[in-house]
């Protein structure tokens, strides 16, 4: 498939520029995948709606280029084709994409929602990072590109996407060793650099007040942790897994807009539930979209908060623990 996806950024640079286009919660994952990507070809350039707090500090560190757009961009001219990385769905990007221009999908989710057209490519494999299938990329097609800050970036997203590596596989951990191998910087101060996170008073506060409004449900075999929040929704459903909740749940309401994220353990995972699966089924009930991995999913509508979190907390009851099957 990377040589698929080789061909492809060769066609479509020669016929005009390539953006690169993120997902619109512009993690470290998807920031990184695509400002690495962009490197390789003077004729792409990294894009997005969103840079998340670390990958815009870690954009600045590195001097990486990025460019926010807006909704409808004005897209460049002549236009190659468009790429895309770590959504599982035009929506996911937040941005209209437009139909006439060939579009590349490279993404490591489990749940997708994209329709392709005779010259789209998608690349989708069970990597635990989109950096990853970039870095093996670069490393057979373009390997000058795989510099110090180039590897910085896709170390950072592969050690975010993980959990820190707590949901890593070997071929994640190969990855990771591999990144390294050709790197002229020492990991234990990158990964202390990329873990200085400097959260202001305010920003605490409303990370306390949330945990003080958690609640705790049995959801049939199943024990799930919830609480809402307007920040720091990842963050605070990490935090709540440490209660030995088999799940998290962290709803947000902001700008007339509901996102709820889910956590759960790598024993939850493997015991039946899986939460991108779940965030996609309430999509097709209630609308709006979702998805994600097994062990971490977000879903985002217009629907109401107390609702949709119901819907979800009725998912997670009906399903049957895999030790439960006779």
């Amino acid at each position: 498939m990377l040589n698929q996806l080789a061909e492809w950024i060769n066609s479509a640079t020669k016929r005009g520029a390539v953006p690169v286009l993120t997902g619109r919660n512009g993690d470290m994952d998807t920031i990184g995948s695509a400002i690495a990507l962009a490197s390789s070809n003077p004729r792409m350039l990294a894009c997005g709606l969103h840079l998340s707090r670390l990958s815009r500090r870690m954009c600045e560190q590195l001097n990486a280029p990025f460019k926010k757009i807006a909704e409808n961009p004005e897209w460049p001219s002549p236009l190659g084709g468009i790429i895309i990385v770590d959504a599982a769905s035009e929506a996911q990007t937040g941005v209209k994409i437009p139909r006439d221009v060939p579009i590349c999908v490279i993404d490591h989710h489990d749940t997708s929602d994209w329709d392709f057209e005779n010259l789209d490519l998608e690349i989708r494999n069970q990597a635990r990072s989109t950096t990853q299938i970039i870095f093996n990329y670069l490393h057979e097609y373009s390997i000058k590109t795989l510099t110090n800050e180039v590897r910085k970036l896709l170390l950072a997203g592969l050690i975010t996407d993980t959990g820190r590596f707590k949901h890593a596989d070997e071929d994640a951990l190969r990855c990771a060793a591999n990144i390294l191998s050709g790197a002229d910087f020492e990991y234990q101060n990158f990964v202390e650099s990329l873990q200085t996170e400097k959260i202001s008073s305010s920003d605490r506060g409303a990370i306390i007040k949330a945990l003080t409004r958690c609640q705790s449900v049995d959801c049939g075999p199943w024990s799930l942790v919830s609480t809402y929040a307007g920040i720091h929704e990842g963050k605070i459903a990490s935090i709540l897994l440490q209660t030995g909740a088999d799940v998290s749940l962290v709803s947000r309401f902001r700008n007339g807009e509901t996102r709820l994220t889910a956590r759960a353990p790598r024993t939850t995972t493997k015991s039946g539930i899986h939460l991108g699966v779940m965030m996609q089924q309430l999509a097709d009930i209630l609308g709006g979209e979702g998805g994600g991995h097994d062990g971490a999913a977000g879903w985002s509508g217009n629907q109401d908060r107390i609702s949709v979190e119901s819907a979800f907390i009725n998912l997670v009851s009906k399903t049957r623990r895999l030790s439960d099957e006779s």
